[in-house]
């Protein structure tokens, strides 16, 4: 192991259980031992206790698995009322040890507000009859019980309950009872979700939300009681020398009701500033927490404590580690670290651990790589949310995930076995065949890789002279770092197994192939709008490969993610970007993570790039596009330069058959889960 990572392999200790080394796997939604979306009541959740196992088995020092309801979200039975799962918990816990691993339960005292209210919910519970009659079932109004009556952060149109002190006081004895039955079950240790993210206990002690007037609202002291009292009601069942570790976020980013403060923007914080957060922290060691485990943000500034790729590396470092310096207690940070960076931060005394999650969705080995000195076999985890956590919104809309999807949390994008181990695994072929795998983009290289790995004979033919395809010029932006990472993994990994790699060769007549099985992964074409000028504009495939120059001021027509990422990138580059798009919010497409998109929303809003909503666009001409709102009145944007975004079509070499597959996007138009998962289903 390189020297430089020393640091993170020395132990430490939270209260009195030491823990072998500095990572710690971070919760994650969906990972909860006890299930996350149980609708016959909470049951031990099988498929993430492999996960924990696996990474437990590959050096995690701590891990700490999502949130666990205290109260069941359907049909309304506490955690602590449900005595067989901390028999089955107990049971793991003796196969963690083994390992050496610690583990935090994560304890969730609720969303308030932050409840990510689905577009089905939304209508059941405003209207009062439904919401009355699926009460019994899910009470939305329990869910979204927030410190004061306010709007909801996915429904602005829906107004949150009031929580009364009795359910305060409930929520307290429930933390109570149920950390003891971790301590019973041979857990080190509970975490408390959290005063952090704009969860309920942070809503209760951020000011901006709470405007209660008894003793949970008003003074500094009543904002953090709730949180005080959890911990001392934790540690008066489970005894002093119980861990409680405690999700924090040094300071809020919060500029206003669902908007953040972007990096770089100096607009005034609205909720926790850094000099509350000295004094909080303290106030809630001294309450009796023993770690924090600590990043930055609320729902409202969502990339923050969910960073895209837009975000800089180690972006919460910074603050976290100005915080420690008013406790005793260790503290954690997360939040795109880099372990180089984390090593030197504890080295130095800065933080005292590394806070990792999606990296071990992506690559469950990715330590012991580490130690091994293999960096470069570790897969990388690109920040796109869209397999782990793709909660998204656009204007109007509550959150339109998938309901599969809300119910399968933490799988993800680039590993199709990650908490789908039931579904996607590596089977040995009953029959060995000839497989042809045309197109080497990302669809055509995880095709021929699990094809490879089951035993098939692989020829994988590409007509360019390098494998990538289209996500070559979808990681050309300067903050797609980890994508071109990515990309030179898998030229890397394919080079381990028998594949046949014939570049240069362009595939016509698929019969002339000889192969048992083939797969056409020739991915998508560009759309072209039917409007007069077009042939003036560029391709926004033929800017991200370089192929033509931009201007100074440049309209993107199309606000998509692909037309957003690049109106980023022109920005950083310098240039004027304006964006034109026919919908009536920037990135209306389900799947996108709100965190990845708030963040671009915010950005071009705190920055003054011009954004055209509702807007489309009637004629390109020399140096500017005529474009007309919803009024239909014409009216000009100057523009040196035209970038065309306007969505792809897929493009396959020949139609289905009983030996002919398609994948990705030559299939259905979609994204690297869409094209990775699709290539395991077939595989």
């Amino acid at each position: 192991m390189d020297a430089k990572y020393e640091a993170l392999f020395t132990p430490w200790k939270v209260g009195n259980v030491e823990i072998k080394n500095r990572i710690v796997m971070c919760p994650m939604g969906g990972t909860s031992l006890f299930g996350w979306f149980e609708l016959t009541g909470c049951g031990f959740d099988k498929e993430a206790a492999k996960l924990f196992l696996e990474r437990a088995n590959n050096n995690v020092g701590l891990i700490i698995p999502g949130i666990a309801p205290l109260r069941d979200t359907f049909w309304g039975k506490w955690l602590w009322q449900n005595p067989k799962m901390f028999e089955e918990l107990k049971v793991f816990m003796d196969e963690i040890h083994k390992t050496g691993a610690k583990l935090f339960i994560q304890l969730t005292a609720g969303m308030g507000r932050s409840w990510a209210i689905t577009e089905l919910v939304g209508p059941l519970h405003k209207n009062k009859f439904t919401r009355a009659l699926i009460k019994p079932i899910l009470d939305t109004s329990h869910e979204l019980a927030s410190p004061s009556a306010q709007p909801a952060r996915w429904a602005p149109d829906i107004e949150c309950p009031e929580m009364t002190v009795e359910q305060i006081h409930e929520i307290i004895e429930a933390f109570a009872k149920t950390a003891k039955l971790c301590k019973d079950a041979g857990v080190d240790g509970v975490e408390v979700h959290a005063v952090h993210e704009g969860y309920l206990l942070d809503q209760f002690a951020i000011e901006f939300f709470n405007k209660r007037t008894d003793e949970y609202g008003g003074s500094f002291e009543n904002r953090y009681r709730f949180a005080a009292e959890v911990v001392k009601a934790i540690k008066e069942s489970c005894g002093d020398d119980f861990p409680v570790s405690l999700r924090y976020s040094v300071e809020s980013k919060l500029k206003g009701f669902a908007e953040g403060i972007v990096p770089g923007d100096d607009a005034p914080e609205m909720g926790r500033d850094m000099a509350e957060s000295e004094r909080a922290a303290k106030y809630l060691q001294d309450a009796g927490y023993d770690m924090l485990n600590a990043d930055n943000g609320t729902y409202d500034s969502w990339y923050w404590a969910h960073p895209p790729m837009y975000m800089p590396q180690n972006c919460n470092l910074e603050d976290v580690a100005h915080i420690k310096k008013f406790v005793d207690i260790p503290v954690v940070c997360a939040g795109r670290m880099e372990p180089d960076v984390a090593a030197e931060a504890i080295a130095e005394g800065k933080i005292d651990g590394m806070g990792v999650a999606r990296q071990f969705l992506a690559d469950p080995e990715w330590i012991t790589k580490l130690i091994e000195d293999r960096l470069e076999d570790i897969k990388p985890c690109i920040c796109c949310h869209s397999g782990c956590f793709n909660f998204s919104s656009s204007k109007g809309h509550y959150n339109t995930q998938d309901l599969t999807d809300t119910m399968g949390l933490a799988r993800c994008a680039l590993n199709a076995e990650t908490m789908q181990s039931k579904k996607h695994y590596i089977a040995p072929a009953k029959k060995i065949k000839n497989v042809a795998v045309i197109g080497g983009g990302i669809g055509g290289m995880e095709s021929a890789i699990v094809c490879a790995k089951r035993g098939h004979k692989v020829t994988l033919y590409e007509k360019s002279d390098n494998l990538g395809g289209v996500f070559i010029a979808a990681a050309a932006p300067s903050f797609k770092e980890k994508d071109r990472d990515l990309i030179a993994w898998y030229n890397r990994e394919i080079r381990k197994y028998p594949i046949e790699v014939k570049l240069n060769t362009e595939v016509k007549d698929i019969a002339s192939l000889g192969a048992d099985e083939i797969i056409i992964a020739t991915g998508s074409t560009p759309n072209r709008i039917p409007v007069p000028g077009v042939e003036k504009s560029i391709q926004a495939i033929d800017f991200l490969l370089g192929k033509q120059e931009v201007g100074e001021n440049v309209t993107i027509i199309g606000g998509g993610l692909t037309g957003c990422e690049i109106a980023y990138e022109l920005y950083l580059q310098g240039k004027k970007p304006t964006i034109v798009e026919m919908m009536d919010d920037l990135i209306c497409t389900p799947g996108i993570c709100l965190a990845n998109t708030s963040f671009l929303r915010d950005f071009f809003k705190a920055n003054n790039v011009p954004v055209h909503l509702e807007t489309g666009v009637k004629e390109i001409k020399d140096g500017c596009v005529i474009a007309a709102g919803k009024d239909g009145v014409p009216f000009e944007i100057p523009a040196d330069s035209v970038i065309l975004s306007t969505g792809y079509r897929s493009a396959p070499l020949a139609p289905k058959a009983k030996n002919v597959h398609i994948v990705g996007d030559a299939e259905k138009v979609g994204n690297l889960r869409s094209v990775i998962w699709g290539a395991w289903d077939i595989c």
